[in-house]
């Protein structure tokens, strides 16, 4: 991506990405000029918070001391963001990409729809280190991971793309867990997803622990006991979460062979 001019592209996935070794060398080049970053999310969402925190102050770390402003292009998990910072942004390096950094899970399964190459993005930064979970409706029948199991209709989880925590997370459970999910892909945005929830459309979501504290309807939903979170995936219980058993306590009980439990990137 950064092929020619000073900067050429960075794409910064809540991480940042680069090309070149020379990109800070010519300071004047960016003085009086606008940075725009892409936000490969919904407005509202973890990722676009990430990308307007950062670009209320990355410019004064940078030689020229540019402008940032956000423009959101959400959809298919960063799929569309991850293509246009690839193949239609000019390589001039007024243009900054932020999408979810999972995104090589769609180049992996070959989808039709990548038009981007992951090896070729170079990180150079993170807005986060965050564990997952799976909350879901506390209205249902499901108490813990074990009534999943045993479920004879498997709950519906959002995605927005293959690439996504929506996505894979339950897929995971599955396999060192044996839980049974529908994962229902293609929403916009992980606010549409909660949406599909508070309308019954949906019955559960993957996603950090981090996001789950950070925004609404998450706080509401703390307060009203709407939500029930079944599972994180951290080592150790996040503070936040004492009740919340870990995935690797939960494979202890479901007694996991341990080649499933090296499916576990942790």
């Amino acid at each position: 991506m950064l092929s020619q001019g000073p900067m050429k592209k960075i794409f910064w996935l809540a991480v940042f990405v680069i090309w070149t070794s020379d990109l800070w060398a010519q300071s004047s080049f960016y003085q009086g000029k606008t940075v725009t970053v892409v936000a490969a999310a919904s407005a509202g969402s973890l990722y676009d918070l990430y990308a307007r925190l950062v670009a209320q102050f990355i410019g004064k770390h940078i030689p020229g001391n540019p402008n940032f402003i956000v423009q959101n292009m959400p959809g298919a998990g960063s799929i569309i963001g991850a293509n246009y910072i690839y193949n239609v942004v000019k390589p001039d390096g007024l243009s900054i990409g932020a999408v979810q950094p999972s995104i090589y899970f769609n180049q992996i399964q070959k989808q039709a729809e990548v038009k981007y190459d992951w090896a070729k993005f170079t990180w150079i930064g993170s807005t986060d280190k965050s564990d997952y979970l799976l909350y879901m409706r506390a209205d249902l029948p499901y108490k813990s991971l074990a009534d999943v199991r045993r479920a004879k209709e498997p709950p519906k989880c959002g995605s927005t793309g293959a690439g996504t925590s929506g996505s894979y997370m339950p897929k995971l459970l599955e396999e060192t867990l044996g839980t049974k999910f529908t994962v229902v892909a293609g929403y916009q945005g992980g606010g549409e997803i909660d949406l599909a929830v508070e309308r019954g459309e949906l019955h559960c979501r993957a996603l950090t622990i981090q996001a789950y504290h950070s925004r609404e309807p998450y706080h509401t939903w703390r307060k009203t006991g709407f939500a029930r979170i079944l599972m994180q995936t951290g080592k150790t219980r996040d503070p936040r979460l004492p009740d919340v058993p870990t995935i690797y306590e939960l494979m202890n009980e479901h007694k996991t062979p341990e080649a499933e439990r090296r499916l576990l990137p942790w």
